[in-house]
């Protein structure tokens, strides 16, 4: 058996399983693929590898000036992949498993400012083919805002999930996890728009997915909606540069956090399986909290003359 037919056939052994995501699969195939390539360079094989060969692909990678992300994840792939070698008794152990990634550096994430959005969610029902591609358009920068949801989990949502004028919508994310989201009074009227246009067109009525496209996957694709917003956000006169679906998802919960949130509720909302990555918005609170001391403590006002008191 090739390597090749190795790493498909753990491939389709993880497609079958629990909460496949599409996405993941995706970045395994690439990620093993590109460390086999390695390996048969230096004459190797990926059962052949030990963990001084894994130890060595890493530092090529880091070589090549893949960020810190790329690697850990090539790592956790490789990892997985020989957990089920194991398990096929391909060989008898994991050459990856005591190895440690190398982490990931926490930045601030790029986020806009309330009147940034503001001024996409009125530019919106301007662009776009049409009463429906603007009422679609409408609806998705709608949406997005008010839940927070990731841009695949959006354009993946079935259309059942959204009949009957919900107050919450039924979400699938990561892992096959469910959560519910809670739906603003102004995105409820943009989706019942969405709809009653989206029904009236025979060419998407029949179509399963609340966001229809003719292209393979039935569906409005990822790629289709970033360069969506691009028009959207030059239409709002805000720097297309600093607009992405991820930064509006950044937006919702920094917007959230700033007014008193509670994490854990942003956590829940976003499909955090861990507080640790929602805990990266409270650079908000640090903010928030300083000007509140800056407004409030007696020793931080001025004191007559110009100068502080203290």
């Amino acid at each position: 058996m090739s390597d090749n037919t190795r790493i498909a056939t753990f491939l389709e052994a993880q497609a079958a399983g629990p909460g496949a995501a599409r996405n993941t699969l995706l970045a395994y195939g690439r990620d093993l693929k590109d460390y086999a390539d390695w390996l048969a360079r230096r004459k190797g094989t990926l059962l052949g590898a030990s963990q001084a060969d894994v130890e060595s692909y890493l530092i090529a990678c880091a070589a090549e000036g893949l960020a810190r992300s790329t690697r850990a994840r090539r790592l956790s792939s490789i990892r997985q992949f020989y957990r089920f070698a194991v398990e096929e008794r391909w060989r008898a152990d994991n050459p990856a498993i005591r190895l440690r990634g190398p982490g990931r550096v926490r930045h601030l994430p790029g986020t806009l400012s309330v009147a940034e959005v503001e001024r996409l969610l009125a530019a919106a029902p301007t662009v776009g083919r049409g009463l429906l591609g603007r009422a679609r358009n409408t609806a998705l920068v709608a949406l997005l805002y008010a839940t927070g949801m990731r841009v695949s989990e959006l354009v993946e949502l079935p259309v059942a999930a959204a009949r009957g004028h919900p107050e919450m919508l039924l979400v699938r994310g990561k892992g096959g996890k469910e959560r519910l989201v809670p739906l603003s009074p102004p995105a409820r009227a943009a989706l019942d728009d969405w709809l009653r246009a989206r029904d009236a067109d025979k060419a998407r009525a029949a179509s399963p997915h609340l966001f229809p496209s003719g292209g393979k996957t039935g569906h409005l694709t990822r790629h289709r909606f970033y360069g969506l917003i691009k028009e959207i956000a030059v239409a709002a006169g805000v720097d297309p540069a600093q607009v992405t679906p991820h930064r509006l998802r950044h937006a919702f919960a920094t917007h959230l956090l700033a007014n008193g949130a509670d994490l854990r509720v942003i956590q829940t909302l976003l499909g955090h399986a861990d507080i640790a990555t929602t805990e990266i918005y409270t650079h908000v609170l640090d903010a928030r909290l300083r000007a509140l001391v800056e407004e409030h403590h007696p020793l931080a006002r001025p004191a007559p003359g110009g100068a502080r008191e203290g």
